[in-house]
């Protein structure tokens, strides 16, 4: 199926923009509020302060070309909110990004609502674009194993390369043996490790702090990397896992990583760093762990989203009995 033609962003009209010159921007203080309002009391990162800002900007910009105002909340309707969501769709937005400007568009009108700017909260009364089932991709044990180990056969003999690639591996440990998100990995800073505890203190969504634990494959490959980590990092940074330049690694470069372990074992494919996390909890379920327990270690507040996982833990169960019982019919 094809995907709709991008549309143009609608354009000011001369008289918005004369008008926008003389006047203070009401729509665009009400979301500065808000976003300072969502980075003190629901503890909101960075990425997401700017998502939102950027979500609710277009929304202001649809708005005034069709004769409302985000300066005004009280006349958007539940149809001008229906009408974006239309709009985007035509652009051909993805749906997931869709469902994430609704997120914002609501959680805006909640804070409108609750400091009795409004009177309801129109974007609640809409649903959610109907969302594409996507898992990624997890590997497999052996597939793992070989992403983890391969490299270690085979290292590098120049000591900068060695270097990195003891970072790589560490960072890899990480993201498969404690089932961290990409993010969380590298938020980290030096004293968040605790090696002798063989845990870690990690920030999650929300500024929710907990406590991972660490596999034994996953302190050698920590240990191994603070053994090097100075000889790189910037005298002052305190981040955990740094760049090729000193300074934090950001996630571009951690994508970066995963892909080329992939490589460097021989997969026939890459995966992305939120994979990992993926085979950690597909395994976990796999062998029997329960899913409160799962949804403790990878940090979701609610036990539907560990729930995505037991789908694929389902079809590996069916495929195991398809090959194994004998009254499956399908051996």
């Amino acid at each position: 199926m094809n995907r709709p033609k991008r549309e143009a962003a609608p354009a000011m009209r001369a008289t918005d923009r004369s008008d926008s010159a003389d006047k203070p921007d009401m729509a665009g203080l009400q979301i500065e509020a808000f976003l300072s309002w969502l980075a003190v009391q629901k503890g909101a990162s960075d990425a997401t302060q700017k998502a939102y800002g950027a979500d609710l900007t277009q929304l202001a910009v649809f708005l005034r070309e069709q004769g409302a105002d985000l300066a005004r909340p009280g006349e958007v309707s539940r149809k001008h909110i229906q009408a974006f969501l239309a709009w985007l769709f035509r652009r051909g937005e993805a749906k997931s990004s869709m469902a994430r400007k609704l997120a914002a568009v609501r959680s805006f009108f909640r804070f409108l609502l609750r400091s009795g700017r409004v009177s309801e909260n129109v974007a609640a009364q809409v649903r959610n674009p109907r969302q594409e089932k996507h898992h990624p991709r997890a590997l497999n044990v052996d597939e793992t194993f070989a992403l983890l180990d391969t490299p270690k056969a085979a290292p590098p003999s120049e000591a900068h390369a060695a270097r990195l690639l003891c970072r790589d591996l560490a960072l890899a440990e990480l993201l498969y043996g404690s089932g961290l998100r990409i993010s969380e990995a590298l938020s980290l800073d030096l004293d968040d490790a605790q090696l002798r505890s063989r845990v870690l203190r990690v920030m999650g969504k929300g500024s929710r702090e907990r406590l991972s634990p660490l596999s034994d494959t996953s302190c050698e490959a920590l240990a191994a990397w603070l053994a090097e980590r100075s000889y790189l990092a910037l005298p002052e940074e305190q981040a955990l896992f740094v760049g090729a330049r000193g300074a934090r690694l950001n996630r571009r470069e951690a994508a970066r990583i995963i892909a080329g372990l992939c490589r460097r074992a021989g997969l026939a494919f890459t995966v992305s760093p939120h994979s990992l996390r993926h085979s950690f909890a597909t395994h976990l379920l796999a062998a029997g762990a329960d899913l409160r327990s799962v949804q403790e270690l990878l940090g979701h507040r609610r036990l539907t989203t560990t729930q995505r996982y037991t789908q694929v833990s389902l079809e590996h169960l069916i495929r195991a009995y398809d090959q194994a019982h004998p009254r499956s019919g399908k051996k």
